[in-house]
């Protein structure tokens, strides 16, 4: 499948900001699963920047926006070949995931941080996964069915600072929430896992020329000599509709955009997202 992402997002502030300093992680990357053909990242106004790739190997574009504005828009435009391949069987035992070397190579991806910890009451649902499954990768995509049967999918019932153990306190969240409880739930498990952001076409068949309104969306992927790909939030494999662009610990690594601004006091913030099928 062949399909362009248009991701604009507008600043208003309230008066005239001086300064503005900022980070996009907007840009997919040719991989396995996605060719790029034509990325870029364009700012209004007409900033300085540079682009480099983060510690996790996400492509970033730094910028900077130093003349007076009261308001600013930054639109990403990409055109990415999917062709995604299924992850296959689980193979990796639990022994060998437990193995120092793969425990010190993969300790980001183990640790728990504040966004993943776990609700003791999902800990324990975990626990007994854990007792019932004879390989790791099988225990994965059991609590992506746990995650995905028990947290409603809600819009607007959290926000972006909301707390894996409070989503499931409430039994309510986003792609975000359901990602962050399945990577806490994966690594109480010693199982390596991480946080994935992209997108997602939300038709099942899509017409080749149709634009449709679509958004930022989340998935994990959990190693098993290599990266499988899960998507609680729809319990199902990442397929061609997917494009993915970041990955980290969680989502404080892959914020599509991040920054400073001084000068004004407050700001609004708008977000569109169109997905067109090419081919």
């Amino acid at each position: 499948m062949q399909l362009r992402i248009v991701h604009r997002t507008t600043f208003e502030y309230d008066g005239r900001a001086v300064a503005s300093y900022n980070q996009a992680r907007l840009t997919p990357l040719t991989t396995p699963g996605q060719i790029v053909s034509h990325s870029r990242v364009e700012v209004s106004p007409a900033p300085w920047s540079y682009d480099y790739r983060d510690y996790f190997g996400t492509a970033v574009t730094a910028f900077e926006v130093l003349d007076p504005h009261e308001s600013m828009t930054v639109t990403a435009t990409s055109t990415v070949h999917t062709d995604r391949a299924p992850a296959g069987m689980p193979t990796i035992g639990w022994d060998q995931l437990a193995d120092p070397d793969v425990v010190d190579e993969y300790t980001e991806y183990l640790a728990l941080t504040p966004a993943v910890a776990l609700h003791p009451e999902l800990s324990e649902l975990v626990a007994r996964i854990r007792a019932e499954a004879a390989l790791p990768g099988d225990a994965a995509r059991e609590v992506c069915s746990l995650v995905h049967r028990e947290v409603e999918y809600r819009a607007g019932a959290t926000d972006v600072h909301t707390r894996a153990a409070d989503a499931w306190e409430q039994r309510a969240g986003v792609c975000q929430d359901m990602a962050h409880l399945t990577i806490g739930a994966l690594r109480s498990l010693g199982i390596p896992a991480r946080y994935v952001s992209g997108y997602f076409h939300p038709q099942a068949r899509p017409q080749v020329g149709d634009s449709v309104r679509g958004e930022s969306h989340a998935w994990v992927e959990w190693w098993d000599h290599g990266w499988h790909a899960f998507d609680p939030t729809n319990d199902s494999e990442p397929g061609d509709r997917y494009v993915s662009i970041a990955s980290g610990r969680d989502y404080g690594d892959v914020r599509p955009l991040s920054g400073i601004f001084s000068g004004a006091t407050t700001s609004a913030m708008t977000v569109e997202v169109v997905l067109t099928r090419l081919g």
